[in-house]
């Protein structure tokens, strides 16, 4: 049972992602977003994902997995979304 419901979690958890994403997007800025600490946060979850990868425990690998993409996600929306001229 616990691990069902870890498993709910670890798929769940990286969705939180999905608003950030949305909020850049709309204001189409990223000028509010840390660069250091999105690009910081994408490196160490990369860096993390083969340990997660090579996992016998399905909730740590679904995690990895769901956490990379979803990051990923949102290290792209903010470079991609970062006025560079704004920024002088």
């Amino acid at each position: 049972m616990f691990e069902k419901i870890a498993l709910v979690t670890a798929v769940i958890l990286p969705l939180f992602n999905i608003p950030l994403i949305v909020r850049i997007v709309q204001r189409k800025s990223s000028n509010d977003i840390s660069l250091s600490w999105a690009l910081g946060v994408w490196i160490c979850i990369l860096l993390m994902a083969p340990s997660g990868f090579q996992s016998e425990d399905i909730v740590w690998r679904t995690f990895n997995f769901m956490n990379v993409a979803l990051f990923s996600c949102v290290a792209i929306t903010v470079l991609k979304y970062r006025n560079w001229k704004e920024r002088g």
